[in-house]
């Protein structure tokens, strides 16, 4: 038989002011975490840190070199493992999370003499994780250990100890991980990022290992996205503005590109130009080189989608000719972005 719940009234205000003073409160102590681990990387943190980036590096530095980053942990400790070895693995850190218990039964085979272990517990003293330390340590396998006890098994055991600082759990009860799984999780995507950036690893070799999703769609080039050839609503210099309006409604992207006697792009007329122009002067017999704006912007064939948004929200625009030798090889327009699900 289940308890009775109490019953909280839906207009109590000093409830919900209690509730939202709770929430403060935890975010309160997180970030104190934080800042501690902070603290700790500009003191012997920061050696420790470098001493893991160089074990890490040298395991997978060349082609010789095949080592991966095995990242462990157990109970709340391995969620966050498993959440850090798919940041590595997505960053440019060949990486993967062995469970604790799995490893006992068959899965410590899956870890190579050249590997590198990244070992997460709390209080260093995991039951689970003793066979992989062991196990590490009879073949000679760099470990790694995140613990907030140095002196503990854990500790004891590895090459490198990152130290976490003591900090009290957001749980009033000081007991649920709570401000000492966001510190693990802080200190893995630091040292994460410090390997992407020891590396210089590029925008483009984040869009090969995410190729799905916004972040992929954000990580194509113009290029991918750009509509060319007959696509492309294009008129020359000296042209009538009543050709010029029926290549604009045919192609349907609200504007048009002029292109001088050699075939660079020299101006561009949106449906705004042409509104304004007839608002000023009438339905009048004009040319293009009259109504078009010069010098319009403009971006390259490999320029990223996400630098490509940018500049379109930045200039209020929704189109945008690609050019390549200042000669127009296709246009970006926002609908095409806002299909791909990054606009």
């Amino acid at each position: 038989m289940t308890e009775p719940q109490p019953h909280i009234p839906d207009d109590d205000a000093a409830f919900r002011a209690r509730m939202i003073d709770s929430a403060v409160r935890t975010l309160d102590a997180e970030a104190e975490g934080i800042a501690a681990l902070s603290a700790a990387l500009r003191d012997g943190l920061g050696r420790a840190l470098n001493a893991a980036i160089e074990l890490i590096r040298t395991a997978h530095k060349d082609e010789a070199a095949r080592g991966r980053l095995i990242v462990t942990g157990m109970g709340k400790s391995g969620h966050v493992a498993r959440k850090l070895a798919a940041t590595f693995a997505s960053t440019g850190t060949p990486a993967f999370f062995v469970h604790p218990s799995e490893a006992s039964h068959g899965d410590l085979g899956m870890i190579q003499d050249e590997d590198v272990v990244l070992a997460l517990s709390w209080s260093g003293e995991t039951a689970e994780l003793k066979n992989i330390i062991d196990y590490a340590k009879r073949r000679n396998i760099a470990l790694i250990g995140m613990t907030s006890d140095a002196s503990s098994t854990l500790g004891r055991a590895a090459d490198v100890v990152l130290a976490l600082p003591q900090a009290r759990e957001a749980c009033p009860h000081n007991l649920a991980p709570t401000t000492s799984s966001l510190m693990q999780l802080a200190l893995g995507d630091a040292l994460a990022i410090a390997l992407l950036d020891s590396r210089g690893f590029s925008a483009q070799q984040f869009h090969v290992l995410h190729p799905g999703g916004r972040l992929g769609a954000l990580l194509k080039f113009a290029r991918d996205v750009m509509r060319t050839g007959d696509a492309m609503p294009v008129a020359k210099t000296g042209s009538r503005m009543a050709e010029a309006v029926v290549e604009m409604s045919s192609k349907g992207l609200g504007c048009i590109g002029i292109v001088d006697a050699h075939g660079q792009l020299c101006g561009i007329i949106t449906d705004g130009d042409l509104r304004r122009w007839i608002e000023r002067h009438g339905l009048t017999d004009a040319t293009v080189d009259e109504i078009m704006t010069r010098n319009p912007k403009s971006c390259r064939p490999d320029q990223l989608v996400s630098e490509v948004i940018e500049a379109l929200n930045s200039s209020k625009i929704t189109a945008m000719f690609v050019v390549e030798g200042n000669r127009p090889a296709g246009v970006v327009h926002l609908h095409d972005l806002l299909r791909i699900g990054v606009a």
